[in-house]
């Protein structure tokens, strides 16, 4: 298969959104695999330092857009005791209802 670069044959076209104007720019691999995005594409996706992309390859070439992170979630202690109270009520319920079922299968048997 040959080099994206020769199947290509044109700069890269970053779409940003609707919202954005399609800008272009060229970047470069280095010898580590980095690729380093223009300060003013960043600027105009709001990208910072460490925040994530997701590349995709496509029919056209290479897409990078913006993973979406969501933070992990905190909960105060009280919020914690509401999920304990909350297990604990389906376990109850889950015993009482697979007790009958074992009564009953007990039965048969006799």
């Amino acid at each position: 298969m040959l080099p994206l670069a020769t199947r290509l044959r044109k700069p890269p076209i970053f779409c940003i959104s609707a919202n954005h104007a399609l800008m272009k720019a060229t970047v470069t691999i280095n010898s580590r695999g980095v690729v380093t995005l223009p300060a003013k594409l960043r600027q105009a996706l709001g990208l910072k330092a460490d925040d994530q992309l997701i590349a995709e390859t496509t029919p056209e070439g290479l897409l990078l857009r913006p993973a979406v992170t969501l933070p992990p979630d905190v909960y105060t202690p009280e919020r914690e005791h509401e999920f304990d109270e909350a297990e604990s009520g389906l376990a109850t319920m889950l015993n009482s209802a697979a007790a009958p079922e074992a009564k009953s299968r007990g039965k048969r048997r006799r």
